[in-house]
């Protein structure tokens, strides 16, 4: 039988109850009971919280449901937190509670659907901050002219979740997961969350900094298996709170790196700077092994992965990163480094060097082209692959739709196939280019098919009913060991 335990509010505020805290309330942000709290807090009449001891968790509220807010709100709920979702758009709103998932992420429609009993979206941020004990914000910091990130849509946020504090007597915490630029903790959250709730930081609520290291189309299992957790704490409970959140969330053993706010804001973005640097450098390589005979970026690469200061992850050729997060991030540390008056000279020149990618693709598909007699407008690309990276539909900073769009400027007849992101880039490219169905209808009658994104489901292209001899550029080796096709990969000597 499991033990029954009783949780009053006056034994939270005694520091009978440690963190972290439970604030047995009504919807009211008062001691009490009402329906709501019966069906979605497990609170008595008496406002008790009467829960199974394993069960006796915080509830969490996530601000923002976009891919990020979304799977980080349903991967709290799939470990038996009970989360409510706070978003402006309806329609989103009542998509998430039919069980309905409105956002293209793998596993994502089955995850909704199994925890739609314990995760209920609102647009009523009063409702959320009451009814639970931390609010997790996750809303965009799109990048400015300058290369750092907006606060406007934090800033309301902050304004309204204030305001909702105001009314509320226990504490809460308050954990900024959207990327922000250095010194924004300490100085526009904290500012305007005492400001707009009249309540101080670190007696009535606390602020944290936890952003998360996730790619697109992998989200949840990143969520759930991080390499280790970032916390920029304030006050050490704040920590610990999430700390123990985490270990029951994820479903390996993350280390845990906890530091100030600002500590932790610069290691986000210098974090991301790094893996684009080793990206570059990667690229770097196969440049120069394509002017050698014989030479074979991959096979280096693989060598320098094996020893333990570099380490295998990112160190591939290919074509150069893309999405919202490396390129945004490498630009705003530069952004940062430029507010103090310095400059971060590496991170600008991996930054070029990663725009250049494009041009040297271009200039490897006229020098495969070179013997063809046809004029360009006789000549037939196939283009595989227009995501900035497979399993997800975005094309923000796509390298494969940048080449597909320098190729029809140059006047070749391109025909373009994804498997996600064809809608997507049908409102870029127009009727600029053929949409095909599938991989082998895009490369039907094609003289150069280029595989651009390394989608698993390219491998399976049935390559002996092709009508005449492709020439394939595979910038990922995707299809290294296929027999019986003219082949070219990119970072191999010519």
């Amino acid at each position: 039988m499991k033990k029954i335990v009783t949780v009053q509010r006056s034994e939270v505020n005694q520091g009978v109850i440690p963190a972290p805290v439970f604030t047995g309330v009504n919807s009211s942000g008062n001691p009490g009971y009402d329906k709501m709290d019966a069906r979605f807090h497990g609170h008595d009449k008496n406002g008790r919280r009467e829960l199974p001891e394993a069960e006796l968790l915080p509830n969490i509220s996530v601000v923002g449901l976009g891919k990020l807010g979304l799977c980080s709100a349903v991967c709290f709920a799939s470990k038996g937190f009970k989360v409510i979702g706070v978003d402006i758009d309806i329609d989103k709103i009542n998509k998430i509670n039919k069980g309905i998932s409105p956002i293209d992420e793998t596993g994502l429609d089955e995850l909704l659907k199994k925890v739609k009993g314990s995760l209920r979206a609102t647009s009523d941020y009063s409702e959320a901050i009451l009814r639970t004990d931390i609010t997790f914000i996750v809303v965009a910091t799109p990048s400015l002219a300058d290369g750092s990130f907006s606060n406007d849509y934090l800033e309301k946020s902050l304004h309204k979740i204030g305001s909702a504090l105001r009314k509320k007597k226990s504490y809460h915490l308050v954990v900024v997961t959207s990327t922000v630029m250095p010194q924004t903790v300490e100085t526009v959250v904290k500012f305007m969350l005492e400001k707009t709730s009249g309540k101080i930081c670190g007696k009535d609520f606390g602020i944290a900094y936890n952003p998360e290291f996730i790619a697109l189309g992998s989200v949840l299992h990143d969520f759930l298996n991080p390499d280790f957790l970032l916390i920029g704490e304030i006050s050490k409970k704040d920590g610990d709170m999430l700390e123990d959140i985490y270990n029951r969330v994820c479903e390996n053993k993350p280390r845990f790196a906890r530091m100030s706010p600002l500590n932790a804001e610069i290691t986000k973005i210098a974090l991301n700077c790094y893996v684009t640097t080793k990206i570059t450098f990667a690229n770097s390589i196969a440049a120069i092994c394509e002017k050698v005979k014989g030479a074979d970026a991959n096979v280096i690469a693989s060598a320098l992965g094996l020893d333990t200061r570099i380490g295998a992850k990112y160190i591939r050729p290919g074509l150069g990163y893309g999405g919202p997060c490396f390129p945004r991030d490498n630009v705003a540390f530069s952004a940062f480094a430029r507010r103090l008056e310095i400059k971060a000279k590496l991170a600008e020149m991996v930054d070029e060097v990663n725009r250049d990618q494009v041009t040297r693709l271009i200039k490897r598909v006229h020098e495969i082209l070179g013997g063809f007699k046809s004029d360009k407008g006789k000549i037939r690309i196939a283009v595989l692959g227009l995501s900035y990276k497979p399993n997800t539909p975005i094309i923000e900073d796509s390298q494969a739709l940048n080449i597909t769009q320098v190729l029809v400027s140059e006047g070749y007849r391109v025909s373009v196939y994804d498997p996600q992101a064809l809608e997507n880039v049908r409102g870029v490219l127009g009727d600029m280019v053929r949409y095909a169905k599938d991989a082998d209808d895009c490369i039907k009658d094609a003289d150069l098919a280029l595989i651009a994104v390394p989608w698993q489901e390219f491998k399976k292209i049935n390559f002996r009913k092709l009508s005449k001899k492709v020439i394939f550029l595979d910038c990922w080796r995707l299809l290294e060991g296929v027999k019986g096709i003219n082949i070219k990969y990119l970072g191999a000597g010519i």
